[in-house]
């Protein structure tokens, strides 16, 4: 009688496949085969150009205000903001030299993304690439919103008397995101309505993400000088407010230098970080550079001592402008034109008031147009990249025939920003965009450290000085920033990596073209593999939701208690745990309603297929931990349910 072999499962073996990287040599290969190839058209002047036109735009004509002022959960940097800006001009510098090398080095289009799976493994890829998507995709639907609101003053300027033109006046709801336009009556009772539901939203935003996607699907080349001017014209417009402005500065409004002290500062540099996003995204045309080796880190480097010390000389004129007291007094809506307000502020001449404000504002729809081609032309490569390892669909990696951009992805990237800008807060996406991004620049920094111990003969036409210590300052100064950032951030976060655990689980794992099913010699090893770790990523991702909601109750009843150990006992309640929070509420539904039923059909059909008992113990131990997500979720959502329905 034949003993059937009994495999004790290898926890180790199994989950090796998470983290198994592609090699460097295999990700160039990928990139020379002729259905993949982009069109070689830059150099470093226009790497330059492109760092700059991504980094320049809503992060200083819009964010400087509140950094300098504070808001309902910070306090600001004052005249200081001169200082904040510098520290954040050196945690970036220190990620700046890390993207360099790697960009040097692996000259192709995933940026991040690409430098995580050739060092950190494929899980960490994936949620990198994910997480790209919030700094360029997320950023921008921002950036969409921030331009709407500087176009619709330009418009309300336009003054042509032979044509009997006094400004040109849109109505609120189109131009208005809809969760802020519901709330004002002004907007809410002259917006048409449909089944009883107000029709508001932004459609300003919308138009802007069509042209540029438009002129992004015509060619890099197109692209490129289409950036060029509108970096020359923003830059012109910088240092007229510089000049203009620095004739009025009154010296007595930057004392005190720093009213909030050291944590003023460090919460303005958190704040302004948004204002540094996008120097990273000229690794993103890698594949598009002519001598990428020599010419990204150029790019790279060079846009951001520029932008660093536009932005300095700024922060001087424009707190000099202002006194703090005044600033901090200013409504949430003026300070979201800073710069345009500090004129009106500080200026007395009323015919160069006037001139200087509008020449600002169209200085501003300028730059925001850039940063919006910059990013856009970013996320549709980290698509491609994606796609072409297999985690996702092959239609992001199609490349059209005759302009040779990934025309698709493009198109789809157009109508995800568009779509969420006309009807997006602009607040809570900067900072959702913020944490991503620094997580991000973390894992870059690690990844420079894991290919320095792993890979060291390898050919490095830029490395970072200082051997190790830069990537880990990088580092530390990344966790630094995001402590600074509102914990409410940290569960958006939480709750996006969660999604993409989802995602991941569904289909990147099946589909790689490293880890695959289709890949694998014992396809029903694959199935009892991936059930396992999808059961142990949902944890993870679960365990990640409860901790950022604690932390967040943590904060909030802090605000309220005097010592810290009653705000630990208040979080110990149970009823601010039973009041909704979408962002725990819907990645907990998707885990028990999407992620586990895949686990459950994997490890079923693994089951089914026989093999080793090892891998039936992962199987039974996959449909256990499913089980237990699903039903714990759903206890979870009755008890909510019950204490809305009481509270009610």
């Amino acid at each position: 009688m034949e003993t059937k072999q009994v495999v004790k499962p290898n926890v180790g073996t199994t989950f090796r496949g998470l983290f198994r990287i592609k090699s460097l040599d295999s990700i160039l290969r990928d990139a020379e085969e002729p259905e993949y190839q982009l069109r070689r058209a830059l150099g470093p002047v226009q790497l330059t150009l492109f760092g700059v036109g991504a980094i320049i735009g809503a992060g200083i004509f819009a964010t400087v205000g509140t950094a300098a002022s504070g808001d309902a959960d910070r306090v600001g940097a004052g005249p200081a903001l001169m200082v904040s800006f510098i520290i954040t001009a050196v945690v970036c510098g220190f990620t700046a030299l890390c993207y360099a090398e790697f960009a040097s080095m692996v000259p192709i289009s995933g940026s991040a993304y690409t430098y995580s799976y050739a060092t950190l493994g494929e899980v960490v890829a994936w949620i990198i690439g994910w997480d790209l998507i919030i700094e360029y995709a997320v950023g921008n639907i921002a950036v969409a919103v921030s331009w709407a609101g500087y176009f619709k003053k330009v418009l309300e300027g336009i003054r042509i008397p032979a044509l009997h033109i006094d400004g040109i006046v849109m109505p609120l709801w189109l131009t208005t995101d809809y969760r802020s336009g519901s709330k004002l009556p002004e907007v809410y009772e002259h917006a048409p309505h449909i089944f009883g539901k107000p029709v508001i939203f932004n459609i300003l935003a919308v138009a802007i993400v069509a042209v540029i996607t438009i002129v992004l699907v015509w060619g890099i080349r197109e692209s490129a000088r289409f950036n060029a001017v509108m970096v020359g014209i923003k830059i012109v417009v910088l240092t007229f407010f510089i000049i203009v402005g620095f004739y009025w500065v009154e010296p007595a409004n930057w004392h005190p230098f720093a009213p909030n002290g050291w944590g003023g500062i460090s919460a303005g540099a958190a704040i302004v970080f948004f204002a540094y996003i996008g120097f990273d995204a000229v690794s993103t045309v890698a594949e598009e550079t002519k001598n990428p080796q020599r010419n990204l880190p150029i790019g790279i480097i060079a846009s951001l001592i520029i932008c660093t010390i536009f932005y300095v000389v700024v922060a001087a004129v424009f707190t000099g402008l202002i006194s703090y007291p005044e600033l901090a007094a200013m409504s949430p809506a003026a300070k979201a034109e800073p710069l345009t307000m500090a004129l009106e502020h500080g200026t007395s001449d009323l015919g160069l008031r006037h001139f200087s404000v509008g020449v600002v504002a169209i200085g501003s729809v300028i730059a925001h147009t850039a940063v919006l081609l910059v990013f856009q032309l970013g996320q549709p490569r980290i698509f491609f990249s994606m796609s072409r390892d297999g985690l996702l669909p092959k239609v992001f990696h199609k490349v059209h025939p005759r302009f040779r951009t990934p025309h698709i992805s493009t198109i789809l990237t157009g109508v995800f920003v568009a779509t969420f800008a006309a009807v997006a807060n602009i607040d809570e996406m900067v900072d959702l965009t913020n944490i991503g991004t620094l997580f991000a620049f973390i894992l870059v920094c690690a990844g420079i450290i894991v290919l320095r111990v792993k890979d060291p003969g390898r050919k490095r036409p830029f490395r970072v000085p200082g051997g190790l210590i830069i990537p880990v300052l990088g580092i530390v100064s990344c966790l630094y920033l995001i402590y600074y950032l509102p914990p409410t951030s940290w569960l958006r976060f939480a709750a996006w990596l969660n999604f993409g655990f989802v995602i991941y689980v569904g289909y990147g794992a099946v589909n790689s073209r490293l880890t695959g099913r289709k890949t694998s010699d014992h396809p029903a090893e694959h199935d009892a593999n991936t059930a396992y770790f999808g059961a142990f990523l949902g944890l993870i991702g679960a365990a990640l939701l409860l901790f950022m909601r604690g932390f967040d109750l943590w904060i909030a009843a802090t605000k309220d208690t005097e010592r810290q150990g009653s705000a630990f006992a208040a979080v110990m309640q149970a009823a601010p745990w039973l009041e909704v929070s979408w962002f725990l509420v819907v990645p907990l539904a998707l885990n028990a309603f999407v992620l586990c039923p895949i686990i459950v059909m994997r490890a079923l059909r693994a089951k089914a297929a026989g093999g080793a008992v090892g891998h039936q113990r992962l199987t039974n131990t996959s449909l256990a931990i499913a089980l237990f997500l699903a039903l714990g979720s759903i206890v979870y959502f009755i008890m909510v349910y019950a204490h809305s329905s009481s509270a009610g």
